[in-house]
């Protein structure tokens, strides 16, 4: 979601895998993480399942299940991975399956899966040991499909929220860069996911894929969106309200509601047959 703060590609100065502290924080509140994310586009859910071989799916950072739903709906057979136990408390109780641990040290048991997918994940999985454990739960012609989204409030919105964030948290390393965020950012991180997967000799030559898509947001919904946000979700509650007013101004002065550009990325492989 690349708008200040950003959660990807990278939230400095750590590694994305390595800000444990910011990756496992999204649990705090669960139901709204799960009311007010938006899901995926349907074209996209459409595209991997026809791609993949069968329906056993393994969902890594399933977090409260949004992607995989679409997938069980779609008929997916669906294992969700999720390091938070309140995340995956979550999802367990809207009907999917989900085992605690982070991708990395989660043990597969000898399960292997016709598809891997990654919804607005990733970042969080070490980028060199994770192609390789998803090449080692695919079967051969499994597809391994890694995809998020890059939003693009108006800069009447996004602009007083940058600024209401550095009065708020002033320290943060999250407030280095501009309101608004070029899509070229975040397509050159999924460019170098594809590297990464390209680096382990285990899959087919990665594609990237593009959904552009738009979506009409209230007052109300998007103050409900925002605490879900990386960044905000560790902030003090006088912190958050004085951002959430500065924000809940600046969408009234555009008649209460306004529309979000959004682009789904996905880079997606196939395991190649090892014979």
């Amino acid at each position: 979601m690349p708008t200040l703060p950003r959660e990807q590609p990278q939230p400095s100065p750590a590694e994305p895998h390595e800000a444990r502290r910011m990756a496992e924080s999204f649990g705090v509140d669960a139901r709204r993480y799960d009311r007010a994310r938006p899901g995926y586009p349907d074209a996209l859910v459409a595209r991997i399942v026809a791609g993949s071989p069968g329906t056993d799916v393994l969902d890594v950072g399933c977090g409260t299940g949004i992607a995989a739903r679409q997938f069980q709906a779609a008929g997916g057979a669906v294992l969700g991975v999720e390091p938070d136990a309140r995340m995956a408390g979550f999802a367990r109780a809207r009907g999917l399956e989900a085992e605690v641990a982070s991708f990395e040290a989660w043990h597969p048991a000898g399960r292997t899966f016709d598809t891997v997918i990654a919804a607005q994940s990733w970042h969080w999985v070490d980028p060199d040991a994770g192609p390789v454990k998803a090449a080692q739960v695919l079967r051969p012609g499994g597809r391994l499909a890694i995809f998020g989204h890059v939003y693009e409030p108006p800069a009447e919105v996004a602009e007083p929220f940058a600024a209401a964030y550095r009065r708020a948290a002033p320290d943060s390393p999250l407030n280095g860069g501009p309101a608004r965020r070029p899509l070229d950012l975040y397509r050159a991180a999924y460019a170098k996911f594809a590297d990464k997967i390209r680096e382990t000799g285990q899959f087919d030559d990665p594609e990237q894929w593009r959904f552009d898509w738009e979506q009409s947001y209230t007052r109300d919904q998007w103050l409900d969106l925002l605490p879900t946000t990386g960044g905000l979700t560790q902030l003090r509650p006088d912190q958050l309200a004085g951002i959430l007013d500065a924000v809940g101004d600046a969408v009234d002065s555009l008649g209460g509601r306004f529309t979000m550009n959004y682009t789904t990325l996905a880079v997606t492989a196939v395991r190649a047959d090892a014979s």
